[in-house]
């Protein structure tokens, strides 16, 4: 199994988020706000003020291990997850064993809920060029 990080990039840090789905049961919304989690606390000027020298923003290159269940994994929609990403490029994607499946105390039919599972995903975002 491959590791991210991986010898293709240059890495400058690594952010860490989780998500959660407590209604709907829907693994990819949980995989999405890990993500989001993970990089919305965070600015990165050194890209695109070029304070790397020789690097500019377009080389951005991001690498992200997503936690799943693995009871849920082949439900995960990759494409949407990457979908939360505003820029950089998305060099690897890996999906391991991880996350939760636990009961979120409640199951809201009028929220989707077919049951009261809460989906739990964690997400590791390698951030280099």
């Amino acid at each position: 199994m491959a590791c991210v990080p991986n010898s293709s990039m240059t890495l400058l840090f690594v952010e860490m988020g989780v998500g959660y789905d407590q209604h709907g049961q829907d693994v990819t919304s949980a995989a999405m706000r890990a993500c989001k989690n993970a990089i919305s606390s965070n600015s990165i000027p050194a890209f695109r003020r070029g304070s790397i020298p020789g690097v500019s923003f377009d080389q951005m290159k991001l690498q992200i291990k997503l936690g799943v269940p693995r009871p849920l994994q082949q439900t995960l929609d990759l494409e949407k997850v990457k979908s939360v990403f505003p820029y950089g490029r998305i060099s690897n994607v890996e999906v391991v064993d991880g996350g939760l499946i636990c009961s979120s105390g409640v199951e809201v039919e009028e929220m989707g809920d077919k049951n009261d599972d809460c989906y739990i995903v964690n997400a590791a975002v390698y951030v280099g060029y």
